[in-house]
């Protein structure tokens, strides 16, 4: 569904919607726990509806004839750390078995699910779900079958925009290139367009919508920086606002679609938790949506939930993660609502919690700062949430610096007598051009050019005294 027109989850307009084509039963994806009043409406008019969901779920249930989430408190399942998509992709394989047991393939060719395994992948790594054994098997595989070029015709177009080699896919690849392009059309136009490109059957299609989908990530990211910037420039106006340990930030003209990625650099910026508001649209113009990013140790829907108790009926809805979560409110309420959430969060986190902290592996030796190591340590991902990239510290000579797409300043450095690049993402360029400088750093292979070479992808830097 169109999150503009329908907002999320499959709510009763979106079931009079699927009415028309006359279901005999409706399937969620990554939804759906929380859609009470559309499977209610769902049950009246007759059509069974299952819900496959990783989301918390709420004190209400929906009345679903099967509810498949391994977060139910009641679940067996061994991975609570599940994605929607890997969710629904076990549903897939329970019901080939059964289909199997009951002799239906017999006279019918049995589907093989390995197929699917590259959206898996995608799926999982884009949503930022803790890549656990059982993720990371997912995530290993369906990467396998990609670099091995036995993947949909979507995912090499994909490749082709972003400029990357499939034969050197990695996890990094699929979070920072692939999905940004496909969120984006859910974020600024309508999601349906990075569905088309990953279900297209020839590449002439597939290429058409992979770079409709690159336009619009570089309008995204483009409205981010403004947003970002906006966003910092409120805080910074109101002492209380930059005082507070939960951030609030909303202004008329913000884009609900690119609230959730402005709330992480929030986050990222402040180390506190925050959330950003925009205007709700049509579907409600006297309320505003928000989205929240959270830090270790809060757990963001919890806090909400407490608030909605607390306060009834200052939230209109919410729901969510541990680390992230969605929600409405009246507009008249904002205000309040900013007083209400710092006081909560004030309740469950320390000084010691808002401070910024980068676990390291300690240095490495300038022999060990090689081609040879970044293939090894990129060969033992897949890497992700929960289970990162190994990080390295050091100090370096500063050789030289320059900004690289807009805003991301690309250095040479020298370690002894090895001389590295380094990049350092969404990060300012160095003033005065230090001498000496002192990293935290991933080391990877950068692949951009005809020859394969390291790379150190810059986490902190501290100038040398």
């Amino acid at each position: 569904p169109n999150r503009f027109e329908f907002g999320y989850g499959l709510s009763p307009e979106i079931v009079a919607l699927a009415l028309d084509r006359q279901p005999a039963v409706i399937v969620t994806v990554d939804n759906g726990v929380s859609s009470v009043d559309g499977v209610e409406a769902a049950r009246l008019a007759g059509v069974d509806v299952v819900v496959t969901d990783h989301h918390l779920p709420g004190p209400v249930r929906p009345a679903a004839v099967a509810l498949v989430n391994p977060n139910l408190p009641e679940s067996r399942f061994a991975s609570r750390a599940m994605a929607g998509v890997g969710v629904a992709y076990y549903l897939m394989s329970v019901l080939r078995r059964v289909l199997s047991e009951r002799g239906w393939f017999s006279q019918h060719d049995a589907p093989n699910l390995a197929q699917y395994l590259d959206l898996v992948a995608l799926g999982t790594v884009a949503d930022v779900v803790p890549l656990d054994a059982n993720n990371r098997r997912l995530v290993h595989n369906g990467i396998q079958r990609i670099r091995a070029l036995k993947c949909r015709p979507g995912i090499r177009a994909l490749a082709e925009v972003a400029r990357k080699n499939l034969a050197n896919l990695t996890s990094q690849d699929l979070a920072f290139a692939f999905g940004p392009r496909l969120n984006a059309a859910g974020r600024l136009e309508d999601m349906a367009i990075g569905i088309k490109c990953l279900l297209a059957e020839d590449m002439r299609e597939a290429r058409s919508l992979a770079t409709a989908l690159d336009g619009l990530n570089r309008a995204r990211r483009e409205l981010e920086q403004d947003m970002v910037g906006d966003a910092e420039y409120l805080l910074a106006q109101d002492f209380a606002d930059r005082n507070a340990t939960g951030l609030c930030v909303y202004h008329e003209e913000f884009h609900q679609g690119v609230v959730g990625i402005v709330a992480s650099r929030l986050r990222e910026r402040y180390h506190k938790p925050a959330i950003v508001f925009a205007d709700a649209g049509n579907l409600a113009p006297d309320e505003l949506k928000g989205s929240a990013r959270s830090i270790d140790g809060l757990h963001i829907r919890d806090v909400l939930d407490r608030i909605a108790n607390l306060y009834p009926g200052l939230l209109v809805k919410f729901g969510g993660h541990a680390m992230a979560a969605g929600l409405s409110l009246k507009r008249v309420h904002f205000e309040r609502f900013c007083r209400v959430f710092d006081k909560q969060v004030r309740e469950f986190v320390t000084d010691e919690m808002t401070e910024a902290k980068i676990l390291t592996d300690g240095p490495l030796e300038a022999m060990d700062i090689s081609l040879e190591t970044a293939q090894m340590l990129e060969a033992a991902g897949p890497w992700g949430a929960a289970f990162e990239m190994p990080v390295f510290d050091g100090e370096f000579d500063l050789v030289s610096q320059r900004v690289v797409g807009e805003q991301h300043p690309k250095m040479v450095l020298k370690s002894g007598r090895k001389v590295v690049d380094a990049i350092a993402f969404r990060q300012p360029p160095l003033s005065g051009n230090p001498s000496r400088i002192r990293l935290c750093y991933e080391l990877a292979v950068n692949d951009f050019g005809d020859v394969a070479t390291p790379q150190l992808i810059v986490r902190h830097v501290d100038v040398s005294s």
